[in-house]
């Protein structure tokens, strides 16, 4: 048997395996656990997870090659880059704003880089890990992202840069956040990792988040909107900015060539860098000190697969929360329900409650998970009121809050939200609301 046949029958296996073993549970009973998301996937990704490790290849390969091209394409955008997690994509993206490579504009350590305190850690460790200043502002409701007036207070001489996520899926106002960076002469890193698929109209015209600014990221951790289980891409039109973030992720090094190609730009040997012996292998000369963030071929391999669905998930996605919408039209007494921000249409990661005053979150978070739906705060709802923050608050150093964080607080005490990730049907939708009506009204 050749090895093309031999690989067609372990194929073919692999299909008659996911289709009996990793078929989606039908139908529902109400009190069946309804995760806020969880991975929608099926016999494809397996059998391309399964076809990438017989080739055995492992490290960063031609599956890596060929997610990068079809996120690149999805998005609209020039370079992408696979790495091994959400969090590692905006610790390069902002990593590569420090670069010597961006002269007088390099973010150097004490310069400021302004952001919000209501979202997830990971946008905003990068920034005191490097020792530069996370300045926040404060967001605004229903849009939950960040309140665009106050961006002008915040500035100050050091500020360098903008780094700030789409809550939730939901863009912020790009174009007056892009305009303030415009005329600044600042960075701005679109943290879009709970936001894939979202769409934003500037100028007229409609372009994904995340390709709006200097760099976009996303994570495809399991509840994201495609997954390859651990996972997460940088993207940016930026030619300097990508050659930064691949060195980064590759170590640090100069060289370009991706692994096992040797001498792509045909001077290897004769080049004169540093302080070097001239000719010194240029697979090993390093122009940043960086890491190894690369994913495994095997990641990328069910990336490739998910990545043909993420239209689907998308749109699943909006539909879900659509339906959420309609349903909870009739509680606008008891919760501040999530609203698009003007000329966005979001790819809704979550559908977010914020409880009006003398609605207990507690009472209501409590009534529907013993009914089986998960919930989930956002995130960290107010940043700088976490351990982490501890040593810096107590100083009085490290970071800085632009005027108040009343809305942050607001959401850090009174907000949570419910899934409306693609596997959920209507029928588990509407046992959703109806828990929900339940807890409110008590019956």
């Amino acid at each position: 048997m050749t090895e093309q046949k031999m690989r067609g029958k372990i194929l073919a296996l692999v299909r008659e395996y996911a289709e009996k073993y990793h078929a989606p549970k039908e139908g529902f009973t109400p009190g069946d656990r309804l995760p806020y998301a969880a991975r929608v996937y099926d016999h494809e990704e397996i059998e391309s997870l399964v076809e990438s490790a017989l080739e055995f290849w492992l490290t960063a390969g031609r599956y890596t090659e060929a997610f990068e091209r079809g996120l690149a394409a999805y998005l609209g955008g020039k370079y992408c880059s696979l790495v091994n997690s959400g969090s590692s994509a905006n610790l390069l993206a902002f990593m590569a704003l420090t670069s010597p490579l961006l002269g007088e504009r390099a973010v150097g350590r004490g310069d400021e880089v302004i952001t919000v305190a209501a979202g997830f850690p990971t946008t905003v460790a990068p920034i005191i890990q490097y020792g530069a200043v996370p300045v926040f502002v404060d967001v605004s409701l229903p849009t939950y992202n960040v309140d665009a007036s106050l961006l002008e207070n915040a500035l100050s001489e050091h500020t360098k840069a903008v780094m700030i996520a789409h809550t939730l899926g939901n863009p912020f106002d790009l174009a007056a956040v892009k305009a303030f960076c415009d005329a600044h002469n600042l960075w701005l890193i679109e943290d879009n990792c709970d936001a894939l698929g979202s769409q934003y109209t500037l100028n007229g015209e409609a372009r994904y988040t995340g390709t709006i600014g200097d760099i976009g990221t996303s994570s495809f951790y399991p509840p994201h909107h495609m997954t390859m289980g651990e996972g997460g891409a940088v993207y940016t039109n930026n030619a300097l900015l990508h050659r930064i973030v691949r060195s980064l992720r590759d170590w640090g090094r100069d060289c370009i060539c991706a692994s096992g190609q040797d001498n792509l730009c045909g001077h290897r040997f004769d080049r004169q860098d540093g302080e070097l012996p001239r000719g010194y292998d240029h697979k090993y000369v390093y122009s940043h000190f960086g890491y190894n963030l690369k994913a495994t071929d095997l990641q990328a391999a069910v990336g490739v697969a998910q990545l043909k669905k993420l239209p689907s998930f998308v749109e699943r996605r909006r539909h879900n929360f659509t339906r959420l919408r309609a349903a909870f039209a009739e509680l606008e007494e008891f919760f501040v329900l999530p609203e698009a921000t003007e000329h966005a249409v979001p790819s809704w990661f979550g559908f977010l409650l914020t409880c009006r005053e003398g609605v207990e979150r507690a009472k209501i978070v409590r009534f529907i998970e013993e009914h089986g739906i998960q919930t989930r705060m956002l995130f960290a709802g107010n940043l700088t009121k976490h351990p982490c923050f501890d040593e810096m608050r107590a100083s009085g150093e490290g970071y800085r809050i632009s005027g108040t964080l009343i809305q942050t607080d607001r959401i850090m005490d009174d907000t949570f939200w419910l899934g409306v990730y693609p596997g959920l049907t209507d029928e588990k939708i509407d046992y959703m609301a109806q828990m929900v009506k339940v807890a409110v009204h008590g019956h």
